[in-house]
């Protein structure tokens, strides 16, 4: 990995090391729509266990012509095992320095302790496919407001 340019820093977190390496070493060749199943549960607190794994979970990315189109998992809906995963979340972002792990949310935890059904969600990057409609290399170039896009 280091002979490609990726260096790792010991003390990151498990889940920011793949996300990097994925979106800097794997995304860009990922030409063909390609579907990248099943991640670490350090990268997706909020989804749901795969069945029979302590540490995989029911999510899946969606890649085109080197983009990240979409991203999927099953919501979580256990409420004591959310507890424990926001509680391993902050102490990701208090002794690793995590500063993208999930803040322990008791409004949420109480939401989904009265009962939250089985549920899954799908998150599709519209100015991710415009871009890639439109064969733009920055998304910027796609930005509803003018405003928001680099002055070059």
């Amino acid at each position: 990995m280091i002979e490609k340019g990726f260096v790792a820093d010991p003390n990151e977190a498990w889940g920011v090391l793949l996300d990097r390496l994925i979106s800097q070493g794997v995304e860009t060749k990922l030409i063909k729509p390609t579907f990248l199943l099943d991640y670490p549960i350090e990268m997706s607190p909020l989804a749901k266990l795969k069945p029979g794994s302590k540490d995989i979970v029911e999510r899946f990315e969606a890649f085109v012509l080197g983009h990240e189109l979409a991203n999927a998992f099953s919501e979580l809906n256990d409420p004591i095992d959310q507890r424990n995963r926001f509680i391993e979340q902050e102490n990701l972002r208090k002794n690793v320095g995590d500063q993208e792990a999930d803040r322990l949310d008791e409004d949420f935890l109480v939401s989904i302790e009265h009962g939250m059904p089985p549920t899954g969600g799908l998150g599709i990057g519209i100015d991710r496919l415009v871009m890639l409609l439109t064969e733009q290399d920055q998304i910027r170039e796609v930005l509803l407001f003018p405003q928001l896009r680099s002055k070059e």
